[in-house]
């Protein structure tokens, strides 16, 4: 890992923790096809959780489920700190929203709005100095 995660991945950091998930998604991208090894499975894991949201955005439930499985368990292969994130404090909130998505019946999903209803636990990525990023 670079001592210094770049600008853009700031950018994206920030693009996801206001709910701009489509474009959190094309900025982490541009990393991601451009970066190596181990940053860019890193990169991958973010930007699978930040499209998870989006599509839950779009109440594509399926859609979302399967990418926020699969943009955990990327995010699974690294350390509790990493790339200047709480890592562990992503998947634990993470977890915590596929089990409730799980819980929750399909049909309430499609009534929620998404970052206006306090109906499901949105993950947030952290700095690891313990300020949201």
């Amino acid at each position: 890992m670079n001592e210094e995660m770049p600008d853009e991945f700031w950018q994206g950091v920030e693009q996801f923790n206001t709910g701009e998930y489509y474009a959190c998604h094309d900025t982490l991208e541009a990393l991601w096809i451009e970066a190596t090894e181990p940053d860019k499975t890193f990169y991958q894991g973010i930007l699978q959780i930040a499209v998870a949201l989006y599509h839950l955005g779009n109440h594509n439930l399926r859609g979302a489920v399967i990418l926020l499985g699969e943009g955990s368990n990327r995010l699974r292969r690294y350390p509790s700190e990493y790339g200047g994130i709480d890592v562990d404090e992503l998947l634990i909130q993470s977890a915590a929203l596929l089990k409730a998505l799980q819980l929750t019946q399909p049909e309430k999903i499609a009534a929620l709005n998404l970052g206006q209803d306090e109906g499901l636990p949105l993950p947030r990525i952290i700095r690891i100095n313990n300020e949201e990023a």
